[in-house]
Order: C-alpha cells, then sequence, then structure tokens
C-alpha cells in the first residue's frame, strides 16, 4: 500500500504551541501504548503501520517542517518536499512523480492520499487499505472516503452518494452549507468530505500531464512556484465522472482548533501547572519553565510557550487565527532532525539559545559570515569540529568560533549547549553548508 500523507498548515490555529516552522501535527499531547508522548504525525505513522506493516509511506510537505519530520520519525522516512505552498493539487502531483521517477512506483500500484491531522481509530486505516484495494482494481478512477455526519456542521464539504451502499458512486459534491442545509444535506444521506483520495499511480500523473507542464519530478520540482495555487477537489475530483465514495462510520475528529483538541488531547494538564478545586473543563499546556496557577477557570484553555501565551475561552478558541496573524514574533522554539532549540533571550547585538542535541545526531558544519558564536557545554558529551580540528568537549567546556569559521558539534550522549550569538546582523539566512568527512 502506497500512501502519501499530506502534511501542511501554517501553525496559527493552535497558537502558541505551533508556529510557521512546528505546525500543530508536530505538537506531543498524544500517548501511545507505552504512556509516552506523541505528536498527530507519530500517531498517525504508528496506526498505518499497525494496520499494515508494509505500507510504503511518503510524506508530502513544506521545507520548513522536514527537520521536525525527521526528529520525530527518523531519517529513513520518505519526504517529499514542497519548495513552496501550492494547495493541494500541486502537492499531490508532486507527491506522484516522486513517486514514480525517485522512487520507481509502478504506474498500476493504487496510491492513497490522506490528511496527516484527523484523530482517528485504527478502522480508519483498515478503511483506507481498502480504498487502496479498491482504486488498484481499476473499477473507478478515484475512490473517497465519506465520513458518516454525526451532527449538521458548517465546515465540511459535502459528498452526495447515489445510493447507501458501503460503497456507492459520487451523485454531486456539496460546498460548505449552512447548519439548515446541512441539516438537509444528512437527512438525503449525505457524506463529508473527509479528503482522503485514492487512485492508480498512473491516473493522477496522467492528470498532472494534462494541467501541468512538465516533463518528470525533477522538473516539476524545479518550476513548482510556477504553478496556480488549487486544490485537488476543484482541479481533479468535482470534475471525475469515474468516482466513488466509500463510507466510513468509525471515530473520525477533526482536530484543527485548539477546542477540538482539547476533547482527545491524553492529559488535561501538561507541564509545570496547578490547579484549584473550582477549575472545570479546562485545559492547560505549560511548555514553560516557570509553574502556571489556575483558580476559578472555567472551559478555558490556557497555553504557553516561547512564542506567547493564550488564554481564550473553548469555543472562542476556534475563531483565533486573525488575533494571531497580527501577532509578529520570531520562532522561539524549533525541532531539528538532530534534536531542538529554544531562544531564550535576545536584544540588540545578541541572542542566547538552549540546544539539546539528540545522542548519535550532529549539527550541519557550517559557518556565519556576519556572527560570532560560543558554546557552552551545560550536560552531556560529545566533539566539536572547528575548522577541520577536533575536540572532546564536556560539561563547562566552552568554545568559541569566529565569523567566518567552519564548525560543527557531534553528540556522544544527549548533549545540552547554551549557544550565544553575537554580532549587528544575526539572522537565520547567515549560514553557509560544507561536506564534512569524519
Amino acid at each position: 500500500m502506497n500512501i502519501v500523507l499530506l502534511s501542511g498548515g501554517s501553525g496559527k490555529r493552535m497558537w502558541p504551541l505551533s508556529n510557521d516552522i512546528r505546525s500543530k501535527q508536530f505538537i506531543k499531547l498524544f500517548k501511545n501504548e507505552n504512556g509516552e508522548y506523541e505528536s498527530m504525525v507519530q500517531r498517525v505513522y504508528r496506526q498505518i503501520k499497525s494496520v499494515d506493516d508494509k505500507a510504503k509511506i511518503t510524506i508530502a510537505t513544506s521545507k520548513t517542517q522536514v527537520s521536525a519530520i525527521h526528529n520525530q520519525l527518523g531519517e529513513q522516512v520518505s519526504v517529499c518536499v514542497e519548495p513552496t505552498r501550492r494547495d493541494t493539487f500541486p502537492a499531490i502531483a508532486l507527491a506522484a512523480s516522486y513517486l514514480h521517477d525517485e522512487l520507481q512506483v509502478d504506474p498500476e500500484e493504487s496510491v492513497v492520499v490522506c490528511p496527516v491531522d484527523p484523530y482517528v481509530d485504527n478502522s480508519y486505516y483498515e478503511a483506507v487499505a481498502k480504498m487502496g484495494n479498491i482504486a488498484g482494481s481499476g473499477m473507478k478512477n478515484i475512490t473517497l472516503m465519506g465520513i458518516e455526519p454525526t451532527y449538521p456542521s458548517e465546515k465540511y464539504g459535502y459528498i452526495i452518494p447515489k445510493g447507501k451502499d458501503e460503497l456507492s458512486d459520487v451523485s454531486e459534491f456539496r460546498e460548505k452549507p449552512d447548519e439548515d442545509t446541512a441539516k438537509k444535506y444528512i437527512e438525503d444521506g449525505a457524506l463529508w468530505n473527509g479528503g482522503v483520495f485514492a487512485f492508480k499511480l498512473s491516473y493522477i500523473l496522467d492528470k498532472a500531464h494534462s494541467l501541468l507542464d512538465f516533463t518528470d519530478y525533477r522538473d516539476l520540482y524545479n518550476h513548482y512556484t510556477d504553478c496556480n495555487k488549487i486544490s485537488f477537489d476543484y482541479a481533479v475530483v468535482e470534475k471525475e465522472e469515474s468516482i466513488q465514495v466509500l463510507r466510513y462510520s468509525g471515530e473520525w475528529k477533526d482536530v484543527g482548533t485548539w477546542n477540538m483538541m482539547a476533547e482527545v488531547m491524553a492529559d488535561d494538564i501538561k507541564g509545570k501547572v496547578l490547579t484549584d478545586d473550582t477549575t472545570t473543563g479546562t485545559n492547560v499546556v505549560n511548555e514553560l519553565d516557570i509553574p502556571i496557577l489556575v483558580m476559578g477557570a472555567k472551559n478555558l484553555v490556557i497555553a504557553a510557550s516561547g512564542d506567547g501565551i493564550l488564554i481564550a475561552d473553548k469555543e472562542q478558541s476556534s475563531y483565533m487565527k486573525p488575533y494571531v496573524e497580527k501577532i509578529s514574533t520570531d520562532v522561539r522554539f524549533a525541532e531539528k532532525s538532530w534534536g531542538s532549540y529554544s531562544v531564550i533571550d535576545a536584544g540588540e547585538g545578541y541572542l542566547n539559545v538552549k540546544v539539546i542535541l539528540n545522542p548519535g545526531n550532529q549539527m550541519s558544519y557550517h559557518s556565519h559570515e556576519y556572527r560570532d558564536e560560543v558554546w557552552t557545554i551545560l550536560s552531556g558529551r560529545g566533539k566539536t569540529i572547528i575548522d577541520g580540528m577536533e575536540q572532546v568537549v564536556k560539561p563547562g567546556d566552552v568554545v568559541t568560533m569566529a565569523a567566518g569559521c567552519k564548525h560543527t558539534i557531534i553528540a556522544e550522549t544527549e548533549l545540552t549547549v547554551l549557544e550565544a550569538q553575537l554580532g549587528e546582523n544575526i539572522s537565520v539566512s547567515d549560514k553557509q553548508k560544507y561536506e564534512l568527512s569524519i
């Protein structure tokens, strides 16, 4: 089974834990079977593998999320990188070309495209596997998943099937309605459009070549910014006559806002939090290393990180995006393929960062043109390479790199480093990478 997981998002709806680098699917608010915290993307990946351990999963994502994906799923996971965001049709076309040209997937194999962020049980991925088998049979060009509605939602588009069987031809599609119209749709047997598509790889490659001007994956990647922003639904699904829908009636929640996340997160409270006996229906997530005291709160969501603090009524939190867009701050926490970093303090001419490297990992070998750096080793063991010279480091050691100096640090155990950046022009773009032979 070939599965493409669409991992996008701008990080606005679950601020301040999410940002442009860490979208909602990377926030660890769920728990696995061992009671360890995991993120949406980790949960989805684990669920797919539990249903089909031979499933071939590729994650289609923006380049800003690649490091977080490798951090949470490992370096071996297949990732198709979008140079820029261009909505779901270009993303799926790029992923299909990547499967065919880079991974050598047979055009006659089926592919199922899924969003990465629904909260579901394993029956959902059993249905996904079934969709893959149906698509492989060639009965129809596209098979969709239709979610059995649980209430007349105004947030989702609707699929109108021709019958009430588990697998039915599609009659038509309806846009997001008002509540009264949604009730009529449901009475007529309509299903929510779950954004899951199954087809043969050859079908979507033909569609991509008919609608986009490119020769192969590399060509499409290099000209990706020229693609129009258009959804897969508008570009392909709603114009396809050979199409059917598979009904799904298991657990399904679209975890797109704090209000919905509060219903499914593993613990109501995470981090250094103390509540009194009069606090009810309130979820608190604290990523700061200082305590939060909550008293008398009713049906609130409270979240604190280095990027900011949110205190909101749960229902009202669904409407926070336009307000968050008015908040302009640099990202203060990010997961990297080698570990993570947190901005501690910043001012004119300096930036202090706490860096944690996972055992066996290393930063890229790089230099900065406009800033000096000083590393103070706080815990763990490892080594630095400065302009080709190796040095073992341990707690208390201080390493200085002048501007233009090539440097990296390699963790033997988990390594915690205080990094001081000093210079008049401190920017994430001021970085030149080099090959390193160890």
